[in-house]
This record gives C-alpha cells, sequence and structure tokens, in this order.
C-alpha cells in the first residue's frame, strides 16, 4: 500500500463549506453555532465544537465496510462491554512506564506466564515473553533473536563471508518479508504445489545450510487457513543435525493457531513439547479475542532470546527491561487480554473456537455442494476456509463472486496464490467469535441470489492485478 501524501483536492470554497452542517442535525440551537464546516486537508484556523466535530467524522465513517461482516479480516470484531470499559479506563496508560504503571505490567506478565502454560513450556515460570502491537512486531522480534543467536555462533564469518538465510513457505505472512528485508536476511521460499498450499518439511530442510538462521513453520496459513506440520518440519531438522551437525532452531508463526489449536486440538504436536521450537508468537487480537492492536512473542528459555537484545532502561525512576520495536503505546489491550483470559479460561475458550469451527466446516460443506465451485479447504483447522470456481464456470470468476458480494455489504476477498501456483485464484473465508450460524445463513442465501446472474456473463469481468493479492491480516 501507498504512503499516504498530502492531496489540493480539499474544497474550501464558501458554499460547500456552508452545506456541509446541517443546522437541525447538530448543536441544538439551529441558528447558532458554526456557519461553515473546516477544511479537512489543513489544519482549521480555530476550534470545532465537540459536537460538530464528532458529527463531520461519525459521518465520514459510515462509509466504511460493516466490521462483522468483514470475512476477509482475522482480527477481533466483537467483546463484550465490560472489556470495552476496561480498555476505556486505560487507554491513557502508557504500557511503557511500567515503573508508573506496575500493575498493568504485572498483567502483562501474568499473560506471558498463562501462554507459557498453554503452549507446554519446559518451565512457564522461567519462559521469557512480551506483549507487542500485533503478530508483526512479535516475529520481527523472534526474527531478530534466531539472527543474534546465529551471529553469535559464526562470530568468525559473519559479516565478513556469510550471509544468514531464513526458510519458510511462500505462504507466510507479508511481516516476514519486511523482517527479511528491513534486517538484511535472505528469504528463502519453498514455493506451493499441486494441492500442497503451505511448507513442505523435506523441501524446507533442502533449502538449510550453515548460514540458516532459523525455520518458520506457520500454524495457520491466512491463504487457505491450514496448518503447517510442524512436528515434522522438526522431525526433518532433527534428522538433518544427526547427517550434517547442523542445529537450526524453529520459530511457529501461530498468529491465529495458536489460539485454536490448544483447545480444539490438543493432541497436535506443535509448540514447546518439541524441543527445537525456541519461540512462539501468536495475535492477541486474532482468536485471542482481542480488539486490536495486541500479540504475543515468547521464548523457550532466556538462553533462546540473547541478553544483549534486552534494554534496561533507567526511565520515570525505575529499572525497565524491555525488547520492543516500538516505545509508547497503550495498556488498553493488554488488560483486555488478561480480562478475556479471566473471563473465559480453557472451557471458554474451547466453546467459542469450537462455535467458529463448527460454522465454518457447515458453511463450507454448504458452499462446496454447490454446483459452481470447489473446495480447497473445509475450515477443520484453523474456522478459515477458501474455494474457487468450479472447472467448467466459464462465465465469470472468483473476483466477480467477491465484487458481487461486497455490493451486498459482504466483504469475502479474491485473491491469486503464489508460486508455484499463481493459475489457482481463490475466495476465502474467515469465521470468527460472532459470525454466527444466522449470518452464514444469509450469506449464502445471498450468493445463491446472485449466482443467476452470473451465469448469464458473457465471461469474466476481469480483476484489478494490483489488488489480485492474498489478504495478510
Amino acid at each position: 500500500m501507498a504512503l499516504h501524501q498530502g492531496t489540493n483536492g480539499d474544497d474550501d470554497s464558501a458554499e460547500r463549506s456552508r452545506l456541509s452542517l446541517n443546522p437541525f442535525y447538530g448543536v441544538a440551537d439551529p441558528v447558532a453555532g458554526m456557519e461553515s464546516a473546516p477544511p479537512t486537508h489543513r489544519l482549521p484556523d480555530g476550534p470545532t465544537p465537540s459536537m460538530t466535530a464528532y458529527q463531520l467524522v461519525h459521518d465520514e465513517l459510515m462509509l466504511d465496510g460493516n466490521s462483522r461482516l468483514n470475512l476477509a479480516t482475522f482480527v477481533t470484531t466483537w467483546m463484550e462491554p465490560q472489556a470495552g470499559v476496561l480498555m476505556g479506563e486505560c487507554r491513557d496508560k502508557n504500557m511503557i512506564d511500567k515503573d508508573e504503571y506496575p500493575r498493568t505490567a504485572e498483567l502483562e506478565r501474568r499473560c506471558v506466564s498463562m501462554l507459557a502454560d498453554l503452549w507446554h513450556a519446559p518451565d512457564p515460570s522461567a519462559a521469557v515473553g512480551c506483549s507487542t502491537t500485533g503478530s508483526s512486531e512479535a516475529c520481527m522480534l523472534a526474527g531478530m533473536a534466531l539472527k543474534r543467536r546465529w551471529m553469535k555462533r559464526n562470530a568468525d564469518r559473519y559479516p565478513a563471508s556469510a550471509r544468514p538465510n531464513l526458510v519458510m513457505g511462500v505462504n507466510v505472512q507479508v511481516c516476514w518479508e519486511k523482517f527479511c528485508n528491513f534486517w538484511e536476511v535472505e528469504a528463502r521460499l519453498v514455493p506451493m504445489e499441486g494441492n500442497r498450499f503451505h511448507l513442505d518439511p523435506k523441501a524446507a530442510v533442502e533449502l538449510c545450510d550453515e548460514n540458516t538462521i532459523g525455520v518458520v513453520g506457520v500454524l495457520g496459513s491466512t491463504f487457505d487457513g491450514s496448518y503447517e506440520p510442524i512436528a515434522e518440519l522438526c522431525a526433518e531438522l532433527d534428522a538433518l543435525q544427526e547427517r550434517t551437525g547442523l542445529d537450526v532452531p524453529v520459530h511457529v508463526d501461530g498468529a491465529s493457531g495458536a489460539m485454536v489449536a490448544p483447545f480444539l486440538d490438543e493432541d497436535l504436536v506443535w509448540d514447546f513439547r518439541l524441543p527445537r521450537v525456541s519461540s512462539i508468537n501468536t495475535s492477541g487480537h486474532k482468536y485471542g479475542l482481542v480488539y486490536p492492536g495486541v500479540g504475543w512473542a515468547l521464548w523457550r528459555s532466556p538462553e533462546c532470546l540473547p541478553e544483549e537484545l534486552v534494554f534496561r532502561v533507567n526511565y520515570l525512576g525505575g529499572d525497565m527491561p524491555t525488547f520492543a520495536l516500538n516505545f509508547s503505546r497503550p495498556g488498553a489491550q493488554v488488560v483486555a487480554q488478561y480480562y478475556t483470559f479471566l473471563r473465559l479460561g480453557r472451557d471458554g475458550y474451547r466453546a467459542v473456537q469450537q462455535t467458529a469451527r463448527d460454522v465454518a466446516t457447515a458453511l463450507a460443506r454448504r458452499i462446496g455442494a454447490m454446483d459452481e465451485f470447489r473446495l480447497l479447504t473445509h475450515g477443520d483447522q484453523l474456522p478459515v476456509f477458501a474455494f474457487t470456481t468450479a472447472d467448467h464456470i466459464t462465465a465469470f470468476d472468483v473476483f466477480d463472486v467477491s465484487r458481487r458480494l461486497r455490493e451486498r455489504g459482504w466483504l469475502v476477498p479474491a485473491y491469486s496464490f503464489p508460486a508455484n501456483r499463481q493459475d489457482l485464484s481463490v475466495l476465502r473465508v474467515v469465521c470468527r467469535n460472532g459470525f454466527s450460524a444466522d449470518l452464514a445463513d444469509l450469506l449464502l442465501r445471498d450468493l445463491e441470489q446472485l449466482l443467476p446472474e452470473l451465469r448469464e456473463q458473457p465471461g469474466p469481468l476481469g480483476k484489478d492485478e494490483a489488488a489480485a493479492t492474498a489478504f495478510h491480516h
């Protein structure tokens, strides 16, 4: 996405400014107060009445999509009112001021401990971790730790002759591409092949060498909702170490699946039970069920997080250890995460995630039964599934379906897959807490109603190549 730039498109004509304010839809007195709206692309000369400013912003935001109907995003779109109250009470607290807000800092430590226990850390009390603004920052921190550990092991070769590399599937979230770019690490990507839409352990190991800082396994691909085989990946790396002596750690990007698998797939071994897994991240604001933005990064033990990466700052009267890419941020989301952990517990999370999976699998089954579509995944791992048009459909494509659903308020992304499956374009549905069976019925009904018109098209209407990419959020 392009960076925001200034614009000269502001229409400051007196008539337009006057008509932007409805005298009977703002302040109580229809003939008092402001006579024209403030400019929108430069600072106003003076203040604006609070109700007027609110109404101007509120009215413009009505043109946004309805977040509850956004089936593209993994991000939480509903929380209980009590969570909202707590977040409002904490929005003025700066998380970085741990000495000033010790109880907020304590809640962060408790969340780390709860996640360490949930993910079977050998000693949850010894595991280290931190909150972040989301999984993207958490991935960056994990990648930094992997690179620094590799640098220390290869101090005689780096940076003179050795260039570090990171092995991962081509389906990884875009933050990993950013990490490799920003921190000068070669990205070695395992392409998709046939009906395999994520990393293949054997292919990943073939890309490893003495300069590999780690391998990223994704528990819940954003492309199709499937889990990557973390245990099989670790077994292949164990065999590599036996053959060559190369000891390559694994980071699990559990942005979504790390808050699903512990409750619904308890027998699936993917976490710190595997000795080769050195770190895990997740998004509290995805299936952690918290509003954006909060993420979590955890390391198996202090040895996995180089001490020199942890800053100890004497700030506002206290010694403050911190590991982050940013500094100031609100404590509200961390408090909301702790509230949700207390509110739901293991059984509550299990019930919420099972409902999301049940809705996903039922909706996938019904769409798969339609003659026009073919399922790629079934929503039985992440509550997410992908589907495409059937081979015999020539009148329309997935981009036409996405465009027509948007006309009815539904945001269902259509995108093309990466190498080596650029030939495949799909629709993807993310089922979150709040996307009920009733909403699924409405989506299916709208899909059925638009199909007759799509069948009458002479052919696909074409797509915007720039927009035909995967949704990574």
